[in-house]
């Protein structure tokens, strides 16, 4: 009896202990699994965090390089207004200047007169400036010229410009008034003895023929005023272009992203 009871015991023993050792190895198996499946977890979720940081790296450089590009797009748009507006207040200053003085004028024919009779006829007062509230007398010579008109054969009395017929209408020349009344004599005296020598002179004349003298150069002729007006005309030009080419550029930009957006 003692024989089979042990046996029995022996098995039951071997029994026990084969089952506690398939209890070990699946709790070693279920756990290698589990830290199988945290690992891949983990190394997902790094890459998941790497991406996310590359992408937003990448999205910030994305931004500053926006901004760079806006700020220097709102410079060169500030610099075209710029030049636009400083433009339109050269157009302004000429056209009250210049322009209008040109426009105003009646002598704008051409034509040849011939030096008649140049003579002084007059001492004519003026002043002139001794400091910053002093004003002091002279005198100058009036320069009388008279000449022909070859277009009509007229005769008319000669003024240097615009200026000098309204400041004195009987005298060609206007000088500018010194202390020395002998330097203004002896300066007057030279124009009339240039006068007789050139017999011929190019003079401007009214089509019109109301007025009774013609000059002898306009104070703004037609070639000052184009290259006066050239300057600002450039300017305006400049500021338009520059602010176009901007607006160009954002539209462009504008399209290409719409583009890449189709495309993904």
């Amino acid at each position: 009896m003692k024989g089979p009871m042990r046996e029995q015991g022996l098995s039951q023993q071997s029994f026990v202990s084969a089952s506690e050792r398939d209890a070990h190895t699946g709790i070693a198996v279920r756990m290698f699994l589990w830290t199988g499946s945290k690992g891949a977890q983990g190394s997902g979720s790094e890459r998941r965090t790497i991406y996310q940081k590359i992408r937003e790296y990448d999205i910030l450089e994305k931004r500053r390089t926006v901004t760079a590009l806006k700020a220097g797009e709102d410079r060169a748009i500030l610099l075209g207004l710029s030049m636009i507006l400083f433009s339109a207040m050269m157009y302004f200053v000429l056209g009250i200047t210049m322009v209008r003085s040109y426009s105003d004028s009646v002598w704008t024919e051409e034509s040849n007169c011939t030096v008649l009779n140049s003579s002084v006829v007059a001492e004519i007062n003026c002043s002139y400036s001794c400091g910053s509230e002093c004003r002091k007398s002279s005198r100058f010579p009036c320069l009388q010229v008279y000449v022909s008109l070859n277009f009509t054969g007229k005769v008319l009395r000669l003024s240097y410009n615009e200026e000098a017929h309204e400041a004195h209408p009987e005298c060609f020349y206007i000088p500018k008034c010194r202390k020395d009344h002998t330097l203004m004599h002896s300066i007057v005296m030279n124009i009339s003895e240039r006068l007789k020598t050139h017999q011929q002179v190019l003079c401007y004349y009214d089509p019109s023929e109301q007025q009774d003298s013609v000059l002898l150069t306009r104070l703004y002729g037609r070639g000052a005023i184009i290259s006066s007006l050239l300057w600002p005309t450039c300017t305006l030009v400049g500021g338009t272009l520059i602010i176009a080419m901007v607006k160009l550029t954002q539209y462009l930009s504008f399209l290409c992203e719409q583009i890449s957006r189709i495309k993904r």
